[in-house]
């Protein structure tokens, strides 16, 4: 029998009897793929913002976390600039062709919990070690999405648990919008007020988009302050190198389970259920599948898995009509393209501002999604599975090397099962 049946029904006799049709396992678009003419069409200065500021928060604190734990691990300047080539590279290829197929922000990044679980790693194992992981990785993730088996199992769980695992991730974005303001004023500050005017005051927000309004006063900020301190010298265009990957059971057991698991539930999970609270009616099947198909091409150049992001997709729905937000999507991917062009000049430029600038930015821009997150989990039903999720998520909780946020979710959904079963019955 066929997976993943529908049934319908046809008469033999006089008694129906029901008959299957098999779902198709690569989500089918709703609408014909847009073109020039439709995003020219349906861009406009929010959506452009959007993207900007999606681009600006991937190429800042997520591409300092990848050379942080790069550099920790031994690896020369060029694996380092091949690794920020490969994984831009991947994000924009993947973000357009599918943001253009099925209409909507559909945007992928890379796994930065993945890259974390890597710090500890690169500490014993050799870097060709670690890329043949990211190799077997990529093949394990798109298995498990060509099997079908994702889709069901990310359509089992509630709602409201999967949010709270989202609103877990996203707090410290929030928080971060404080503790930037408190240690600098005079970046961050100035920052969170265009954001309030801006959003307090719609003629002038309808003009200039809250968040890229914080942007621009940011970088004013950041200019009079005199803390722009890029370093001179160097690349600007990307040099990609192949480094050869070395199959071992250590990195096989180490890496690869968890490496799978984060960015199939704890990464595309964040992302379908943000686009999900927006509105959108995300591909989790071909999310899978083009998450493992552009992990290999990120593992060929020496990158982490590639995969579809919660933060990313926040930033990207985070205003404008749902029909148009995919143009806020291919502004992100081509700027993206652009950013694996340059990836050397790019990693010295963001990394050049100051930390609270790159912290209030993200956290400015996430308040909405956080919010969202909040309200979904705790606002009907399977409330205390939602909070042990949001709970154990927030706990740190790493278990065989494996994400928090995977263990939240199992956790809160087994408890969730055991003690609100007239929520589940009444699903």
């Amino acid at each position: 029998m066929p997976r993943f049946q529908r049934a319908a029904s046809v008469t033999t006799g006089s008694r129906p009897r029901p008959v299957h049709r098999a779902q198709p396992l690569f989500e089918r678009p709703k609408l014909r793929p847009a073109g020039i003419r439709d995003i020219l069409r349906d861009i406009g200065p929010h959506y452009a913002s959007n993207g900007v500021v999606g681009l600006a928060f991937s190429a800042s604190g997520p591409v300092a976390v990848t050379l942080t734990v790069g550099s920790l691990g031994g690896l020369t300047e060029a694996q380092l600039a091949s690794w920020v080539f490969a994984i831009f590279l991947s994000a924009g290829a993947a973000t357009l062709v599918m943001s253009l197929i099925y209409r909507q922000p559909l945007g992928f990044a890379w796994s930065i919990p993945g890259t974390v679980l890597l710090g500890p790693s690169l500490q014993h194992l050799s870097f060709p070690e670690v890329v043949g992981a990211f190799f077997s990785a990529g093949v394990l993730i798109l298995a498990l999405g060509l099997s079908g088996v994702v889709r069901p199992i990310m359509a089992a769980i509630p709602v409201p648990i999967v949010m709270a695992m989202v609103a877990a991730v996203f707090l410290r974005f929030g928080t971060d919008i404080v503790s930037s303001t408190r240690a600098d004023p005079a970046v961050a500050a100035p920052m969170v007020v265009a954001f309030l005017v801006l959003t307090a005051v719609p003629s002038l927000g309808r003009r200039l988009p809250p968040v890229l309004g914080s942007l621009a006063a940011g970088v004013v900020a950041v200019v009079l302050s005199g803390r722009f301190a890029m370093s001179q010298g160097g690349p600007i265009l990307a040099m990609p190198v192949f480094t050869a990957p070395a199959l071992t059971w250590a990195a096989q057991l180490e890496l690869v389970i968890p490496l799978a698991l984060t960015v199939l539930v704890v990464q595309n999970g964040q992302g379908a259920a943000v686009l999900r609270a927006a509105g959108h009616q995300p591909p989790i099947n071909a999310f899978a599948m083009s998450s493992g198909v552009f992990s290999l091409v990120n593992a060929t150049l020496g990158g982490v898995s590639a995969c579809v992001t919660g933060p990313t997709n926040a930033l990207l729905t985070a205003s404008g009509q749902k029909t148009r937000q995919y143009t806020a999507a291919v502004v992100y991917a081509l700027l993206s393209l652009l950013c694996a062009l340059l990836a050397p000049m790019l990693t010295r430029l963001m990394l050049a501002t100051p930390e609270a600038f790159v912290l209030a930015l993200g956290g400015i821009a996430m308040l909405r999604a956080l919010q969202q997150a909040f309200v979904t989990a705790f606002a009907t039903n399977f409330t205390l599975g939602a909070l042990v999720t949001f709970v154990v998520t927030i706990s740190g909780l790493d278990l065989f090397n494996i994400h928090a946020a995977f263990w939240g979710v199992v956790i809160g959904y087994a408890l969730s099962r055991l003690l609100e079963r007239q929520d589940h019955a009444a699903t």
